[in-house]
């Protein structure tokens, strides 16, 4: 049976082709940052812009008498794993004109800004142009959010399409009863995060290209810095706790966020997801306090990062790669679990093992039970379905397969074991905290999987299937 035909492929296109041209535009935003710092660079922002922008117009207008088809849920999942890769070749087209970098590596560097995974393969960041910084910052702060939901939020009309887009990035919380009030009202919270970050790193004493970079990558749980020390070049404890308060803020959902001045403060004590994730931060830290000998603060730091997959970090890897194992398997659980469903976080998230973990506990129980007896689910007092469990698992099956096949490659080119599986977590989390085993000279095999787990973490890997299942159906014709 097919599930896939022309028109749905000329619905993809025709609605694809707006996401282009949102993705066309974000990339003459760092052309102000140019011209600002007279570094020359507008027209490779442009070229690569008025190519996405060009390619986007023809879709919408060569099928568009498809704008009226109704948009089911696949379409959208396709349309968002397009986007996505879409975003990550021009954006990284533009940086292979400026910087003359090889082509992966800038699409390794887009996709792991996009997704807030904040890897990078530059050797060294501090020689490259303000604008370029700025651009691996915007992509990190944009992709915080999703690159379709920021879109959405500018170019759509109420509707069936904003809804289906909008669980395409595997969001499906909402503030306001429509979708797209729910996009604007999370982008005014994002906003009004993101100047509040502005305005604190600037009292520490940050300067104001650094606090509005850093603004940018911390909020959005990115971590992608713009020194090669990242956070740690500034030695100041200050900010550093600065950062922690923006990366627990970015790993909370939006919901509460929203609901934390109509309830006083009270959603947020007695959410169960922000609840789970402040104890973590606290059990981890305070173990990991005991049996090791790192700097109180830096642990701290390097705690939350993890677990709201931020990667933002203080010590270089090579530092970390000298902690004891024992904080490093803390570390790579914290950043399996990640944050709050419906925030910036990427991971499993808190969420899906919450409930998953019930599941599991409710089959204990109904085992020892009297026969017949049935035992609900529930979370924070609400009934849970029962395909949430199954759903869950399925999730986290699909993820660990992921993380075992791109760690057994590393393995297959000859890298450490340890460090590898470390890194591979990090990638597959979209967080950002590395050992040094993905770097600039990385095998191109290796560059590419890369790139693939940064793009299935992000989406969360089954909207990556379903386009695969398409483009297969395509060629099987």
């Amino acid at each position: 049976m097919r599930y896939i035909n022309k028109t749905d492929l000329f619905i993809v296109a025709r609605n694809s082709g707006m996401l282009m041209v949102g993705i066309g535009a974000m990339c003459l935003v760092p052309i102000i940052v140019d011209l600002i710092y007279f570094e020359f660079n507008a027209l490779y922002f442009l070229i690569p812009a008025l190519i996405s922008i060009g390619v986007g117009f023809l879709c919408i207008k060569g099928f568009e008498k498809y704008s009226s088809n109704k948009m089911r849920l696949k379409h959208g999942m396709i349309i968002s794993s397009v986007a996505w890769l879409w975003a990550a070749i021009i954006c990284g087209l533009a940086m292979m004109l400026i910087t003359h970098v090889g082509f992966i590596d800038c699409v390794f560097e887009s996709m792991s800004a996009l997704t807030g995974s904040g890897i990078t393969l530059f050797p060294d960041v501090e020689i490259l142009p303000q604008s370029v910084l700025f651009f691996r910052s915007i992509q990190q702060w944009v992709g915080g959010l999703g690159v379709v939901v920021m879109i959405l939020a500018i170019l759509t009309k109420p509707g069936t399409t904003s809804a289906k887009l909008y669980q395409s990035e595997a969001r499906e919380e909402r503030i306001k009863p429509s979708t797209k009030a729910t996009i604007k009202q999370t982008i005014k919270i994002y906003l009004i995060y993101t100047a509040a970050g502005i305005v604190l790193y600037l009292l520490a004493g940050m300067p104001v290209f650094d606090s509005v970079c850093n603004t940018f990558s911390i909020i959005s749980t990115g971590g992608m810095g713009i020194k090669n020390a990242n956070m740690g070049y500034y030695h100041n404890d200050v900010i550093y706790f600065i950062s922690i308060i923006l990366m627990i803020l970015g790993a909370t959902s939006f919901l509460v966020h929203y609901k934390v001045i109509k309830t006083k403060g009270k959603s947020l004590i007695h959410d169960l997801q922000f609840k789970v994730m402040i104890s973590l931060i606290a059990i981890s830290t305070i173990v990991l306090y005991f049996v090791s000998n790192i700097v109180p603060i830096e642990l701290l730091f390097t705690v939350v990062s993890a677990v709201t997959t931020t990667g933002a970090s203080v010590q270089g890897p090579e530092a970390m790669a000298a902690w004891p194992s024992f904080v490093l398997i803390i570390l790579m659980a914290l950043m399996t679990i990640g944050g709050s469903s419906g925030s910036t976080v990427g991971a499993l998230k808190l969420m899906r093992v919450i409930t998953f973990t019930k599941g599991v506990y409710r089959y204990i129980r109904e085992i020892m039970s009297p026969e017949g007896r049935v035992i609900p689910l529930q979370i924070s007092g609400q009934k849970i379905p029962e395909k949430a469990v199954s759903q869950s698992g399925n999730y986290i099956t699909l993820y660990m397969i992921c993380i075992l096949f791109t760690w057994l490659l590393f393995c297959l080119f000859g890298h450490d074991p340890f460090r590898s599986l470390f890194d591979t977590m990090s990638i597959q989390g979209n967080v950002g905290l590395g050992l040094g085993e993905i770097a600039h000279t990385t095998e191109t095999p290796l560059k590419l999987i890369s790139i693939f787990n940064m793009w299935t973490g992000r989406l969360e890997i089954f909207p990556v299937l379903i386009t695969f299942r398409a483009i297969f159906e395509v060629f099987k014709r």
